[in-house]
C-alpha cells in the first residue's frame, strides 16, 4: 500500500483550501498560512491523519464490517463509486435520503421494492403488463436504482462510514454520529474537524485531490479484506484440524 508523497499531494491540489472569509476557525491547527486571501492546509497534518484513518479503515475491513462511502457532490460521484464498487462498499452519490441509516428498515423495503421490478421485467412470460406499464416500472426502477444502486447489497448497517465535504453530507454525519458508527472524511478549511471521528485535512473540492485521498482510503481497506479472508481461511483450517484430531 503506497501513500501518496508529500508531492504527489501538491500536484493534486490537496493544499488547496477555501477563501479566509470561509474558514471554520477550528481548522486552525491544520492550517498552514494564507495566500492571496486562500488558506492552505497543512499537508503535514494531512500525511499524519491520512495514516491514522487507513489503519482504521484496514482494521474495519478486515472484521468483515462494511464501509459506507458518501459523495454526492458532482466532481465526488464517478471516482467514488469506481473505488468503492472495487472492494466491494456501499456507497451513496446520488443523493442522501433522510433517514437512511437511522431509518435503515424503510430503505430495504425500497431496495426489496427495486428487486421486485427487476424481476418481473426480466420475466418475458409476463403477459398481463402492457408497454405502458413496463416503460412505467422501468422510469421507477432507473429512479431508484439511481438513489439506491450504491446500496442494494448492504443487508444490515455498516461499521463506519467515509464522506467526501462534511459540511455538503451534513445529514449523512448526523445519522451516522446518532448510530454511534465512526466516521471519517475529507475535511476542507470551511469545516469542523472535530465532529468526525477521522478528519483528514484536505482540499474537498477538486476531482484530483478526492481521487487521491480515495485511492489511498481504498488500498488501505483492500489490504483489510485480504487479511481478513487470510485469518478466516486460517481458523476454518484449524477447525478442521481439531475436528480431525478428535475423530482420531
Amino acid at each position: 500500500m503506497a501513500k501518496p508523497t508529500y508531492q504527489e499531494l501538491m500536484d493534486a491540489g490537496v493544499h488547496f483550501g477555501h477563501m479566509k472569509r470561509k474558514w471554520n476557525p477550528k481548522m486552525q491547527p491544520n492550517i498552514f498560512m494564507e495566500r492571496k486571501g486562500i488558506h492552505i492546509i497543512d499537508l503535514n497534518r494531512t500525511d499524519t491523519e491520512l495514516d491514522r484513518a487507513a489503519k482504521a479503515l484496514k482494521q474495519i475491513a478486515a472484521s468483515g464490517k462494511k464501509i459506507l462511502f458518501v459523495a454526492t457532490k458532482k466532481q465526488a460521484r464517478d471516482i467514488v463509486s469506481k473505488a468503492a464498487l472495487s472492494v466491494g462498499m456501499p456507497f451513496v452519490v446520488d443523493r442522501w435520503l433522510g433517514g437512511m441509516m437511522t431509518n435503515f428498515s424503510t430503505i430495504r423495503k425500497s431496495v426489496k421494492k427495486m428487486q421486485t421490478i427487476d424481476t418481473m421485467l426480466a420475466d418475458t412470460s409476463l403477459t398481463s403488463v402492457t408497454k405502458k406499464e413496463k416503460l412505467t416500472l422501468t422510469r421507477e426502477r432507473n429512479k431508484l436504482e439511481r438513489v439506491l444502486g450504491g446500496i442494494a447489497n448492504l443487508n444490515r448497517l455498516p461499521g463506519a462510514i467515509f464522506i467526501v465535504d462534511i459540511g455538503h453530507e451534513h445529514i449523512a454525519l448526523a445519522e451516522a454520529t446518532k448510530l454511534g458508527m465512526r466516521t471519517f472524511g475529507m475535511v476542507d478549511t470551511n469545516s469542523d474537524p472535530n465532529i468526525v471521528d477521522y478528519a483528514i485535512p484536505a482540499n474537498d473540492d477538486a476531482s484530483k485531490s478526492i481521487s487521491i485521498i480515495i485511492n489511498y482510503m481504498v488500498e488501505a481497506i483492500q489490504d483489510g479484506l485480504k487479511e481478513g479472508a487470510k485469518a478466516k481461511q486460517a481458523n476454518n483450517k484449524a477447525a478442521v484440524d481439531k475436528a480431525a484430531a478428535k475423530q482420531a
